[in-house]
């Protein structure tokens, strides 16, 4: 009873290069019919466009659609533009908005910032991602949590830290 997930690279499916469209289709219908319930789908430069088709696919196929912000830092990827970008993912059709910081460059204190932001304007949970290289997840988790975010990711303790998800043993005694 548990939904497998799984995360899809919009336009490039699981690869590194665009597919046309009815690829993208059938390999969301394949995906979804095989059993994948959850599919966190995202484009690396945050081109909505990229993932458009996949969105669609997912919602036509009954999926549940995590549509996701591949997190950065620079003079343009601010809390403003996050917020912008969550309201078009949400107006897409995403059943649930990720913030997807797979280089652990959200600092705790920006995370409480930008989930209080989002849940100001978005409905649908917010979900975050995050891993541990910097040695800030469990922080960044934490105050999160504080703000109102929905859903974070962990890793069993064997396989936690460092390039891996912070533990799920830690953020439960947290």
């Amino acid at each position: 009873k548990t939904p497998i997930q799984m995360l899809l690279r919009g336009q490039n499916l699981l690869g590194y290069k665009h597919y046309a469209d009815d690829v993208v289709e059938k390999f969301v219908e394949a995906s979804i019919r095989n059993g994948v319930r959850v599919i966190r789908v995202f484009d690396a430069l945050n081109d909505v466009r990229n993932i458009e088709q996949a969105v669609k696919s997912i919602k036509k196929y009954g999926g549940h659609c995590e549509a996701a912000m591949s997190y950065t830092t620079s003079p343009v990827h601010n809390e403003e533009y996050f917020v912008k970008l969550a309201m078009q993912l949400e107006e897409m059709g995403a059943d649930t908005i990720c913030i997807k910081d797979m280089a652990n460059l959200l600092l705790p204190y920006d995370a409480y910032s930008l989930v209080k932001a989002l849940k100001e304007k978005i409905k649908v949970p917010i979900h975050l991602h995050t891993h541990n290289t910097t040695g800030t997840g469990e922080m960044t988790y934490l105050l999160a949590i504080q703000a109102g975010v929905d859903i974070v990711d962990t890793a069993l303790s064997p396989l936690a830290n460092g390039t891996s998800q912070p533990s799920t043993e830690a953020m439960v005694a947290t």
